[in-house]
């Protein structure tokens, strides 16, 4: 009974309890948006507005969140990782600079990027399961028979049940790629613009809701942007089942094969989408997170 008061009262508890506030935020605010874009990313055509009007008009609004169940489960965990993994590990980078003082811009990126490669550990099944989820439509054909994905846990049986292992981790790889640098990026802009918005709140702490949304969506929208070619590709890597029938063999021949069938504009489709939703999740994801820390540290000091 004593462990929740000792591990909130820990720094590591702090972080990871607070990242997981900020994750949950962040995932409810762009499910939709999301859903969205891998529709846009699987299909040869079609605007996010006609994406939306056809499957809410086929699906009903409600299948905008099919598939929320398998990030949902995990997702307060792998947010709550990432950012007390990078917590840990930006110090790592700046040895030589005192706790008193805010990690460099250095230390930041290196232990975004470290966090990112992390994290993918964990988020690569789970958007495997997501995607199989959120491109089904209500009913499809298979072997000549109609079957219905029921949920991520019948997904996750499919899969181990036809692939193994190796089935379960699809898109690993790529995972990585996207999310390594693109983390370092996306807590280096958010540390930078912070500190042009609000001047010494790295120091004191003290930025302001405004200051969170604005600098958190905008590292959001760069992340995205610099890595949304690779999610292309592990999108559609993930879509496909591993067979003798799978479209593409990796990550080079799904990239030449859609390059070649439908032009480069294939590695941007559904930027807009993706853009608008990384602004509003990533504002939401910071603006949680640090007022749940401020809540966590402001309750330890008064109960000290």
């Amino acid at each position: 009974m004593d462990f929740w008061p000792e591990f909130l009262t820990s720094s590591w508890g702090k972080e990871f309890v607070a990242g997981g506030f900020g994750g949950i935020a962040g995932l409810i605010s762009g499910y939709p948006l999301d859903s969205i874009r891998i529709r846009q990313q699987n299909s040869k055509s079609g605007s996010a507005f006609n994406v939306f009007r056809h499957v809410v008009a086929t699906e009903g609004p409600l299948s905008l969140y099919r598939g929320m169940a398998a990030p949902l489960a995990s997702v307060t965990f792998q947010n709550a990782m990432v950012f007390q993994i990078y917590a840990s590990l930006l110090r790592t980078f700046d040895r030589n600079i005192p706790a008193s003082e805010p990690p460099s811009y250095k230390g930041v990126a290196l232990g975004g990027t470290a966090a990112g490669a992390i994290q993918s550990l964990i988020i690569s099944p789970v958007e495997l399961v997501k995607i199989q989820l959120q491109l089904q439509s209500k009913k499809h054909q298979h072997n000549n028979q109609t079957t219905s994905l029921k949920g991520p846990i019948d997904v996750t049986r499919r899969i181990f049940r036809r692939e193994g292992w190796i089935g379960i981790h699809r898109g690993l790889t790529v995972t990585v790629l996207r999310d390594a640098h693109s983390h370092g990026l996306y807590f280096w802009v958010y540390e930078y613009t912070k500190e042009q918005l609000h001047p010494g709140c790295r120091k004191n702490g003290q930025e302001s809701f405004q200051t969170m949304l604005v600098a958190g969506g905008l590292a959001g929208a760069v992340s995205w942007i610099s890595c949304y070619p690779l999610d292309v590709v592990k999108t559609r890597l993930q879509a496909q089942s591993q067979s003798k029938s799978a479209k593409y063999s990796g990550i080079v021949d799904c990239f030449r094969r859609s390059v070649r069938e439908e032009g480069h504009g294939v590695l941007w489709r559904g930027v807009g989408t993706t853009v608008g939703r990384a602004f509003l999740v990533n504002g939401a994801i910071f603006t949680a997170y640090e007022t749940a820390l401020r809540f966590l540290c402001s309750n330890n000091d008064n109960d000290q």
